[in-house]
C-alpha cells in the first residue's frame, strides 16, 4: 500500500511521486492550503494539501490527529526560510494529489506530544497509543536490535537457539512460582518456569555443547522498578568450561553489543572479590561511576564512649563504616535530615555525621554532635578517610548487613544528587561469592541456587559451608546486575553434600529435582552458564528509568496489566473443567479450594 516510510523521504526524492500510510501528527489549515504532518514507525514528514485537488483536499479538511491516511504525492524542496535541519524530513515536504482516509479515530486520551501531563496508569490503559510516541518507538527498535546483535554473537560463537518448556513443575529456586492447574490431572499444578536453570543443564547432560535461549520466565515477586513477573532472560550454558570461559565469552557479546549498537567502546572489566565489593561499597553491585567508598573503623570506635559505635564495632557481626563525601560540608541540616530519613528505609536507627570545616583547628574545626564522644580518635579517623576542608564524613554503625544495605544506598544516593559521576559506563565482574548465606536462625541457604558449584571439595564443604565460597559470577554495569551465572555441580556425591547441608533430604530432594538427579548418573559434563537480563540490559542502553519504558505490554507495581484488567475472573465452567471451586471468605475475597 505504500513506496515509502514517512521517516524515509529526504532530498533524493525531490520530484519523485511516493505513497505513504501512517497516522495524522497534527493537522494545520494556513490560507486555504492544509498541512498534514504524518507519522509512522520511520518519523514525521510533512505533506502539503491544495484545494485544486478537490477529493484530497477534502478528505484532508475532515482529517484528525491520529486519522489513518493513504497519501500520493510528488517530493519537493522545501521553500526558503520554511526548512527544519533538525528534523530528518525537514528539507522536503510532499504535494498530495491524493489523500485516502483508511480509518478514522476518536479523540486519544492524551497527545502523544503531551503524555508527560498524565500519569503512567493513564499510559499503560493505553498502551497501544503510547507506543506510538517516537521514543517509544526507539526503545523497542533499540530492542530488537540488541536481540538481532546478541543472536548474531552467539550463532557466529557455535551456540545453538533451543527452546525450553514453558509448562514444567514447581521447583524451589528462590521466588514464589506462578502455578497452573491442570485439566487433565485433577489436583496438580503445571508451573511457570523462574528460569530455564535446570533444562539446560540437562541439555549439557544430553551432550548439546553449546546452548542459549531469549527466554521468558515467570517470577511471582513484589515488584519495584527493575522488576516485571514475566521478563526476558538471554540464557547461555556451555559445556567444559570453567569461569573464565564463560566470562570471557559474555565480556566479549557485551562489549560488541555496545560497539555496534551505541558505538561505545567499554573499558575491560575489573574484577572484584565479593567481600571487596561489600567492604568498599556495600553493594554486590557497586556503581563504580560513583568516586565514593565505605571506610571500616571498627578498630578506632571499639574504645569510645559512644555505645551507638562501640557497640556494634564490638560485636561479631557488627560493623561502623565511615563514607566521606568530598565537599559535602555545604549540605544544610535539612538535606542532612532527608538522607537520614532515607537510610532509616534499610533500617539503620539514625546517621551520624561529622563535618570538616577547618582541620587545621583540631576539633574546633570540626562540626558534629558525636565529636565530643570520640576526641581520642577523631585524628586517627580524620586520617583514615583522609578528610579535606569541606568534606563530611556520614556514619553506619548497626549490624553488617544494615550497614551495608544503609550506607551502600546513601552512596548511590549521594552519587546522583550531587552528580558525582565520573564516566558514562563502568561495568565490572564480582566474583568468590559465598556459597550460602545466613538467616536471623542460623539456618542456611544458597545465595544463588542449590546447583551451583562451591570452589572446594565435599568434604572442605562439609567442615565449614559457612565459609566456603562459589563459583560465582555477576557482570554489573552502572550498579545494575546485568547478569549473574555460575560452574554448576556435576558430580552426584558434591549435589548430595549441597543438599544436605541445606536439609533437604533424599527423599525431598528425589521429590523437587529428581529428574536432574537422575539425569547426572549418566555423564553429565562440567558445565557452566549465564543468564542476562535483557529488559535491564536494555533499559541501561536507552537511559530509560523503568524497565516498563522498554517493554511493549507491561505490567504495574502490582503485577497487572491495565490494558487488559488482568489478573480476571475466570467463568464457573472453566473453573469447574479444572475441579476448581472458590470459597467465599468474605465479601470481597475468594479463596480456592
Amino acid at each position: 500500500m505504500r513506496s515509502h516510510y514517512c521517516g524515509q523521504l529526504n532530498e533524493t526524492l525531490v520530484d519523485q511521486t511516493v505513497t505513504v500510510c501512517g497516522w495524522v501528527h497534527r493537522r494545520r489549515d494556513h490560507g486555504g492550503v492544509i498541512f498534514l504532518d504524518m507519522r509512522d514507525r520511520d518519523g514525521v514528514a510533512q505533506f502539503v494539501v491544495d484545494p485544486d485537488t478537490a477529493d484530497a483536499f477534502a478528505n484532508a479538511d475532515r482529517a484528525r490527529n491520529e486519522f489513518v491516511l493513504r497519501i500520493t504525492g510528488r517530493v519537493r524542496l522545501r521553500p526558503e526560510g520554511t526548512q527544519n535541519p533538525n528534523m530528518p524530513t525537514g528539507m522536503i515536504e510532499v504535494l498530495a494529489k491524493d489523500v485516502e482516509v483508511l480509518n478514522t479515530a476518536v479523540t486519544p486520551p492524551f497527545q502523544l506530544d503531551e503524555h508527560g501531563k498524565v500519569g503512567e496508569e493513564v499510559r499503560l490503559k493505553h498502551r497501544y497509543i503510547d507506543l506510538r510516541r517516537p521514543d517509544m518507538i526507539d526503545k523497542l527498535r533499540l530492542r530488537s536490535r540488541i536481540s538481532h546483535t546478541v543472536r548474531a554473537f552467539l550463532e557466529n560463537q557455535g551456540f545453538l537457539d533451543i527452546e525450553t518448556p514453558v509448562l514444567t513443575r514447581a521447583t524451589p529456586e528462590g521466588a514464589r512460582d506462578y502455578l497452573v492447574p491442570s485439566r487433565t490431572h485433577a489436583g496438580n499444578f503445571f508451573a511457570l518456569p523462574q528460569s530455564p536453570q535446570l533444562f539446560k543443564q540437562l541439555l549439557m547432560v544430553a551432550g548439546f555443547d553449546r546452548y542459549y535461549q531469549i527466554a521468558k520466565c515467570f517470577r511471582d515477586e513484589d515488584l519495584r522498578a527493575d522488576r516485571q513477573p514475566e521478563f526476558t532472560q538471554i540464557d547461555i550454558e556451555a559445556s567444559f568450561v570453567e569461569e573464565n570461559d564463560i566470562m570471557d565469552i559474555t565480556e566479549s557479546m557485551i562489549r560488541q553489543l555496545f560497539q555496534e549498537v551505541l558505538d561505545v567502546e567499554l573499558a575491560a572489566f575489573p574484577r572484584m572479590t565479593w567481600q571487596e565489593a561489600m567492604d568498599r561499597f556495600g553493594s554486590d553491585k557497586p556503581d563504580l561511576r560513583i568516586p565514593l567508598e565505605l571506610t571500616n573503623v571498627d578498630d578506632l570506635m571499639q574504645q569510645v564512649d559512644f555505645k551507638v559505635f562501640s557497640g556494634p564495632a564490638n560485636a561479631a557481626d557488627g560493623r561502623v563504616a565511615a563514607l566521606k563525601v568530598p565537599g559535602g560540608a555545604s549540605l544544610s541540616r535539612k538535606e542532612i535530615d532527608e538522607y537520614t530519613k532515607f537510610v532509616g528505609i534499610y533500617g539503620a536507627k539514625g546517621l551520624a555525621w561529622i563535618k570538616v570545616n577547618e582541620r587545621a583547628k583540631g576539633l574546633d574545626g570540626l562540626q558534629s554532635p558525636i565529636v565530643k564522644f570520640m576526641e581520642n580518635v577523631v585524628e586517627d579517623l580524620l586520617d583514615r578517610v583522609d578528610a579535606k576542608d569541606g568534606d563530611i564524613i556520614f556514619f553506619g554503625a548497626d549490624k553488617t548487613r544494615i550497614v551495608n544495605e544503609a550506607i551502600g544506598a546513601l552512596r548511590v544516593k549521594l552519587g546522583a544528587d550531587l552528580d558525582l559521576y565520573t564516566q558514562d559506563w563502568a561495568p565490572l565482574w564480582v566474583v568468590d561469592f559465598p556459597m550460602f548465606e545466613e538467616d536471623d536462625n542460623g539456618r542456611l541457604s544458597p545465595l544463588h541456587h542449590p546447583f551451583t558449584a562451591p570452589s572446594c571439595s565435599p568434604e572442605a564443604l562439609k567442615d565449614d559451608p559457612a565459609n566456603a565460597l562459589s563459583r560465582a559470577y555477576d557482570m554489573v554495569l552502572n550498579g545494575t546486575e546485568l547478569g549473574g551465572g555460575s560452574i554448576r555441580i556435576h558430580d552426584q556425591t558434591m549435589q548430595r553434600t549441597v543438599f544436605d547441608i541445606l536439609g533437604i533430604g533424599q527423599a525431598e530432594a528425589q521429590e523437587k529435582f529428581g529428574f536432574l538427579l537422575d539425569a547426572l548418573q549418566y555423564g553429565a559434563p562440567p558445565h557452566g552458564g549465564l543468564a542476562f537480563g535483557l529488559d535491564r540490559l536494555v533499559m541501561l542502553m536507552a537511559g530509560a528509568k523503568t524497565i516498563r519504558e522498554v517493554i511493549a505490554f507491561p505490567k504495574t507495581q502490582s503485577a497487572a496489566c491495565l490494558m487488559t484488567d488482568a489478573p480476571g475472573e475466570v467463568s464457573s465452567e472453566q473453573l469447574k473443567d479444572l475441579n476448581i471451586r472458590l470459597r467465599q471468605k468474605a465479601k470481597t475475597d475468594t479463596t480456592a479450594e
